[in-house]
């Protein structure tokens, strides 16, 4: 059974770093597409960054600059590292595994960021 785990949500002041971490299991993690989305309150989910299992990323327009997705295949943990945050970032934030056509989605964790 796939299962992602996310942590590392929370409050944060504007300008602010969090780094999120999503731990995966009942996958190939090496061979997998990881990836982070988001929703605020009222509107639909987005892409915020994607890594291939060869290490290709891509990010949603309003984040590159800002943020950073790593993978640790050794660790089945793929990484958000969130830096100079903005009001707009906050949402919740979701981990999403794509392996072999299976689509899995984590809990989500919450990010705000609120002066």
């Amino acid at each position: 059974q796939v299962q992602l785990v996310e942590s590392g949500g929370g409050l944060v002041q504007p300008g602010g770093s969090l780094r999120l971490s999503c731990a995966a299991s009942g996958i190939a993690f090496r061979s997998a597409t990881m990836g982070w989305y988001r929703q605020a309150p009222g509107n639909q989910r987005e892409l915020v960054a994607v890594i291939t299992s060869g290490g290709n990323m891509n990010y949603g327009d309003s984040v590159k600059g800002r943020f950073t997705i790593s993978r640790d295949n050794a660790k089945n943990t793929v990484y958000l590292q969130m830096n100079s945050l903005k009001p707009e970032d906050t949402g919740v934030y979701s981990c999403k595994v794509d392996w072999i056509g299976r689509v899995a989605w984590g809990q989500g964790t919450l990010v705000t960021v609120s002066s």
